[in-house]
């Protein structure tokens, strides 16, 4: 997973609440276990038409958006069904911080696992960044987003800034515990060793 220091882009604002993981990667584009290619199929219902021609007047089909790298949007980003398919698809567009009043759970959980920098913000703030002209720029160990003339302070988890800061996927938070992974699992096998799975 590619860490996340400081990242400075193009914010979308696509400002609206309750943007659902359907709405964010379509049901019919889940049977891939693959995470790259999902990004042309972002937003897929709002940004093409139905013979599949991009719509003009959708964000993302227009210049600078098409380089976006933050997304800014209303409350409750990320509803629906636990896909993660939702988080790759952001992410293989370019998408590296979604910036929102508030998000669903599980999508919250699934953006740190894959290495989006989820920021919460009160709504009349997200509405000024919006507004700036230019670039963001998201300093993770300041914590801090800032553009225009403006800057906001966000909270985030000690633990979750050190996974993004660091890159570590859930595979490498393991291994760097895996010294006491094995110190326990030696002991427990002195204490129990019934329990060891049979060689027969």
């Amino acid at each position: 997973m590619k860490a996340f220091t400081t990242l400075t882009g193009i914010a979308a604002p696509l400002l609206r609440a309750n943007v659902d993981t359907d709405l964010i990667i379509p049901k019919q584009f889940l049977t891939t276990l693959v995470r790259s290619g999902l990004g042309r199929h972002l937003f897929h219902e709002i940004r093409y038409s139905p013979e599949g021609r991009e719509l003009p007047d959708f964000l993302l089909n227009r210049e600078p958006y098409r380089q976006a790298t933050i997304l800014l949007s209303g409350p409750n980003f990320g509803c629906g069904s636990s896909r993660e398919h939702a988080p790759w698809a952001l992410l293989d567009f370019g998408i590296r911080c979604v910036v929102a009043p508030s998000f669903a759970d599980i999508f919250f959980n699934n953006c740190f696992a894959n290495g989006i920098l989820p920021v919460v913000l009160p709504a009349e703030q997200i509405a000024q960044l919006a507004e700036a002209e230019g670039p963001l720029t998201v300093d993770l160990p300041a914590q801090t987003i800032s553009g225009g003339g403006r800057s906001f302070r966000f909270e985030i988890e000690p633990a979750r800034k050190t996974t993004l800061l660091e890159g570590l996927d859930e595979i490498k938070r393991s291994e760097a515990n895996l010294a006491d992974i094995e110190a326990y699992e030696t002991r427990r096998r002195a204490e129990a060793p019934w329990l060891a799975v049979s060689g027969r």
